[in-house]
């Protein structure tokens, strides 16, 4: 999994980038907000991030601002990394966009611990997101007629995949969500109806 690592302080970031190869992950550092930014509204953004709160030209919380204003399928699960340790700190970087907070000198395995439960996080969207593309397929091809349809060419009944017949409006009312409403047209008017009252007329006579 890809992990980007926004810190300009050269000794937390070597530290940082060593122990995150340990584990597996695939790291992008970069040393100042702008560049953070532009790694994180990339097409294929990294799914992890570990912002530090302070650095040239962007803060964290500033980036994770302007992150939170797109709107894209599985955000990137950021962490911001800060000596600030305050409540109102926390407070304010949660409410900036990050999911998670930690606090300078870090522990390994408490930051390693937190990773995974973005870990988990972004693989719950992701499966989440298949589910529900999915679920919209399913919707979209349930109630839609499709394919060759077998039609009587005499009375126009319909046969289904069992061989049985139906009438036009029973099958397509029963595919679709067309509902039918009957009248008559002009041709059957002059050419049926009337002839058939013109008939009823002649048998009453």
């Amino acid at each position: 999994m890809r992990i980007l690592i926004a810190e300009d302080d050269v000794v937390t970031a070597t530290r940082l980038r060593g122990l995150l190869s340990s584990w597996h992950y695939d790291v992008v550092h970069v040393s100042n907000g702008s560049e953070a930014l532009a790694v994180l509204e990339s097409p294929e953004p990294p799914e992890l991030a570990i912002l530090d709160w302070v650095m040239p030209e962007m803060t964290g919380v500033d980036i994770c601002q302007r992150v939170r204003q797109r709107q894209i399928a599985v955000p990137t699960y950021i962490v911001l990394l800060t000596s600030r340790d305050s409540s109102i700190d926390i407070v304010a970087g949660l409410d900036a966009g990050a999911d998670d907070y930690l606090s300078k000198p870090f522990d390994p395995a408490e930051l390693r611990a937190r990773l995974r439960a973005g870990e988990r996080i972004v693989d719950l969207q992701r499966r989440l997101l298949t589910h529900v593309h999915g679920l919209e397929e399913a919707l979209a091809n349930v109630r839609r007629l499709s394919g060759l349809l077998p039609i009587c060419a005499y009375c126009k009944a319909i046969r289904d995949d069992s061989d049985y017949w139906h009438r036009v409006e029973e099958y397509v009312t029963d595919h679709s969500e067309v509902q039918f409403s009957h009248g008559i047209c002009p041709d059957c008017l002059n050419s049926v109806v009337k002839q058939q009252l013109w008939d009823v007329n002649q048998e009453s006579a």
